[in-house]
């Protein structure tokens, strides 16, 4: 309560602050109180050594394997040119060719033979290489009529990178804004506060301060991916992602907005801790909608085209889309329209509810009440 005397006094002084100055202080308020807190700053570093270790563990599986070394005839080498993953030493015969592969300079060497199919033999000393027999072996031409566009383990990875990303980052900050407007409200601090600022104004430093933060968070989270990527050398996978990423974090932020005025609303409506879980319980919901949305359905085009639209769950559907190459130019356009659009109506009516519920004290506040106040 005390850190609360400084604006009382300051508006018994100088009059009432006007709604920008209240709304930048509430949320220089929230800020610093979070950024004060050594669980969130360590909660927040291991976050972000937890996303880096998973983009450099991905990153060195994914690098190309060492090639095969293999001895080769003027008469064989034509069996593996141009042919990926494989060191081709070319010996002056046959010989020559199995005594590297005794001395161990080579795996297997390729020489002439009789046999009709192949007209080759290998020979290794121990082991048979299987990926020079499966390079070797014949097999038929496949026509693919509908290849896919991305490797199918990097697009789960992918889908899970942006779910995880939303539901910690929203559920966290969202979580947040609740236990504070409660806190607020069980401690009467909120009557000392309203006196000072307009409620409105008291519910958008709010909602400010933690999206400044929470925005804080996904700009580290996408700086150490990319960072990532560009150690391990997977310049083709950050090519491709660099645009989801950005548009991600332009969704992310309308998404969180219209979450965290849901969050604000929702706990206004009671007056103890132990209460949160119960009001906050459907917004959760829709926060943990999409990530498991997308990671169940990441490869139904169907399915993820709904999610790019619906306000809740456009934040990872849509730049998922995008990065799958599903998605037309003008269509994250008019997704963040709707978002937007969304975003707004989800302020008003999140603004009354607040207004009509926080000086409410004890019993739960029904939500027609709350609208009609």
């Amino acid at each position: 309560m005390t850190t609360q005397t400084p604006v009382v006094a300051r508006n018994a002084a100088t009059g009432p602050f006007s709604t920008a100055s209240a709304v930048w202080l509430v949320a220089e308020r929230e800020i610093g109180s979070k950024l004060r807190s050594k669980a969130f700053l360590i909660s927040t570093g291991i976050l972000l050594l937890i996303a880096l270790a998973g983009v450099l563990i991905g990153g060195f599986m994914s690098t190309t394997p060492s090639k095969t070394p293999v001895a080769v005839t003027s008469a064989t080498a034509a069996a593996l040119q141009g042919m990926d993953g494989f060191e081709v030493t070319e010996a002056a015969d046959a010989d020559a060719a199995e005594q590297l592969v005794r001395d161990g300079e080579v795996d297997a060497a390729l020489l002439p033979s009789d046999d009709a199919v192949f007209g080759y033999t290998v020979v290794v000393k121990s082991d048979v290489s299987s990926s020079l027999v499966m390079t070797l072996s014949k097999t038929p031409h496949v026509d693919v009529l509908e290849p896919a566009k991305t490797d199918p383990l990097l697009r789960y990875f992918i889908a899970i990178g942006f779910g995880i990303v939303f539901l910690m980052a929203a559920s966290t900050f969202g979580g947040t804004i609740a236990q504070s407007v409660v806190e607020e409200k069980q401690t009467r601090v909120v009557e000392l506060l309203i006196s000072a600022i307009p409620t409105r104004a008291l519910m958008a430093g709010k909602i400010i301060g933690n999206t400044i933060l929470a925005m804080a968070q996904i700009v580290l989270l996408a700086a150490i991916a990319v960072v990532g990527l560009i150690v391990t050398g997977q310049n083709a996978v950050l090519a491709g992602l660099g645009g989801p990423i950005l548009w991600f974090a332009v969704f992310f932020l309308f998404g969180f907005i219209l979450l965290a005025s849901l969050f604000a609303a929702a706990a206004a409506m009671v007056s103890r801790q132990e209460d949160i879980g119960s009001t906050t319980m459907p917004i959760t919901m829709l926060v943990m909608a999409p990530y498991l949305l997308v990671i169940l359905f990441n490869d139904n085009p169907v399915v993820m085209a709904i999610m790019s639209y619906v306000p809740f769950s456009a934040p990872v559907g849509m730049p998922m889309r995008l990065f799958l190459g599903d998605a037309q130019w003008w269509e994250p356009l008019l997704s963040l329209l709707i978002l937007i659009a969304s975003c707004i109506v989800a302020i008003l009516i999140a603004a009354k509810i607040y207004e009509n519920s926080l000086l409410r004290m004890g019993a739960r506040v029904k939500l027609v009440e709350a609208l009609r106040g």
